[in-house]
């Protein structure tokens, strides 16, 4: 498997992606506001997903319910999510017609319950400091997260009849946000893997992948919106760790490695799974052409975070004593790991409404809007 793109390739590239990402920024207003298209979304990942589920989670497990998290959501209120405001899963969920993500597993109070079980709302599993295998990070694997949800589809199939709970089911989306975790993972036990090692490694995490959505698949699930692994050596923690201050090679080439195998096995699964429809949404790419030329979006600052400390605001997290930018949408980056708002914002659009260089084999939007 090839871990790199040749230079001259990624620049032409990326330079080609940057006039439909601007026009498709011209476009936000004129996809927001549309009504539900899906009866529900289910959401299983990171903390690039996570919607406060590990606010319930014990001592140690990473969080993000406490300011400066949350100064541009509604009321400045910290929820646990890992942005200054949404996430990408909130702008996604806006785009198919909700008012944000729905709500966290942990967090479901009692009167949103009999929604949940006739299959509407839906319902948002993601952990930060997941992973795909079950060896990364959070309490809540992805493999825990997965049969959270079986018991949410058993309760479906309690409660109304089990042909309409499969078509409440198969034309749901559930949506897919992880990776990242597993690499740094990797990473942190070998800076300097072979080629072979990286090779074993992401055969290995693309299996479990595959497994997962191979249990989706069997709980009920058709419709699958996966959003890639960005350049993850490009953000300020890896730049806090590179005497030069660049971009984290090994970290970027492990990425591109996952999210081939990714549209790989998506692709192969879809052949050989009777009403398997996915759309794969490149936040890598996204966030290269944002890189590429930053001004173009609005950008003022993509190598240092808006809150935190240290070289690149990337040696801590952001905490109630770091500081923080007042220009927050000319930052790419919120934290020492994770997009802004406005990055989110950026991705999510593309991902919807984008062309094949964002969201493939289909976008989002393509995605919500199949009847067949």
């Amino acid at each position: 498997m090839a871990f790199a793109i040749k230079k001259k390739e990624k620049t032409r590239v990326v330079v080609s992606f940057l006039p439909s990402l601007t026009l498709l920024l011209s476009s936000l207003l004129a996809c927001s506001g549309e009504p539900s298209k899906v009866p529900a979304i289910y959401v299983f990942g990171d903390s690039t997903a996570d919607v406060g589920n590990n606010n319930y989670l014990p001592h140690g497990a990473a969080k993000a319910n406490f300011p400066h998290y949350g100064i541009d959501f509604p009321f400045s209120r910290p929820t646990g999510r890992f942005s200054n405001g949404y996430n990408g899963i909130d702008f996604l969920a806006i785009h198919m017609g909700f008012k944000r993500s729905p709500l966290p597993f942990l967090a479901l109070p009692n009167r949103t319950k009999h929604l949940i079980v006739r299959g509407l709302k839906g319902v948002n599993f993601a952990s930060a400091g997941s992973g795909i295998l079950d060896s990364t990070g959070s309490t809540l694997s992805m493999r825990k997260q997965i049969q959270s949800f079986a018991t949410v589809q058993s309760n479906i199939m309690d409660r109304i009849a089990r042909e309409a709970a499969d078509n409440v089911l198969s034309r749901s989306i559930f949506l897919i946000s992880t990776g990242g975790n597993d690499i740094f993972a990797f990473f942190s036990q070998n800076n300097s893997p072979t080629d072979t090692a990286k090779k074993t490694f992401v055969a290995t995490l693309a299996t479990e992948f595959k497994d997962h959505v191979k249990t989706l698949y069997t709980l009920g699930a058709r419709k699958f919106g996966v959003v890639d692994v960005p350049p993850i050596g490009c953000c300020p923690y890896p730049r806090s760790l590179n005497p030069t201050g660049d971009c984290v090679p090994v970290l970027n080439e492990l990425a591109q490695g996952f999210n081939y195998a990714v549209k790989v096995l998506m692709q192969n699964l879809s052949s050989t799974m009777e009403g398997l429809k996915y759309s794969i949404g490149s936040s890598h790419e996204v966030v290269q052409s944002i890189m590429r030329n930053p001004a173009a979006l609005g950008y003022k600052e993509i190598k240092t975070a808006c809150c935190g400390a240290g070289r690149f605001n990337g040696e801590s997290a952001c905490t109630p004593n770091s500081t923080y930018c007042s220009n927050r949408h000319q930052f790419l980056f919120w934290d020492l790991l994770h997009p802004s708002h406005a990055t989110s914002k950026i991705a999510a659009l593309a991902f919807y409404n984008g062309s094949l260089a964002f969201a493939s084999p289909i976008n989002f939007k393509q995605l919500v809007e199949d009847q067949s």
